[in-house]
């Protein structure tokens, strides 16, 4: 699988075990406000649809949110893709950011890291938010 392949399933994954799980067994409104906003957002057929529907409606803010809260550990997900991926618990090294450059296509020189990272980060949201996440202007730009 592919590394933007397995970014979207951690998030889109996640999301999806989490909604079961608040279907299947119910929970106070105050213990995880994030996740219940992301399953909020989904439409009602959501549910009757199997498991494709729920991933088109995927708060993917809410859902890295939750993760964040969880790992209990300072990660700036919002704007480093160093730590987005060390959020989703994947590898993270120069070499995962350089073969992720190299799926996504990035054309600028890889040996310049910093300006890599940034349009890596902007690029991995703005897919995730054409596969069908609901994903904020500013995460995206």
């Amino acid at each position: 699988m592919s590394i933007f392949g397995r970014i979207k399933s951690a998030i889109f994954g996640s999301a999806v075990a989490k909604e079961s799980a608040t279907e299947s067994s119910p929970t106070p409104a105050a213990a995880a406000p994030p996740v219940q906003e992301a399953a909020a957002s989904a439409p009602a057929t959501a549910s009757a649809a199997g498991t494709a529907a729920p991933m088109a409606q995927v708060d993917v803010e809410a859902v890295l949110t939750n993760l964040a809260a969880r790992k209990g550990q300072q990660l700036d997900w919002r704007k480093s893709i160093v730590d987005l991926m060390k959020l989703l618990d994947l590898d993270s090294s120069l070499a995962a950011r350089k073969e992720l450059a190299n799926e996504l296509n990035y054309t600028g020189d890889t040996s310049d890291s910093a300006s890599m990272n940034v349009w890596l980060h902007k690029q991995v949201m703005s897919k995730l938010a054409a596969s069908g996440g609901k994903v904020p202007d500013d995460l995206r730009t």
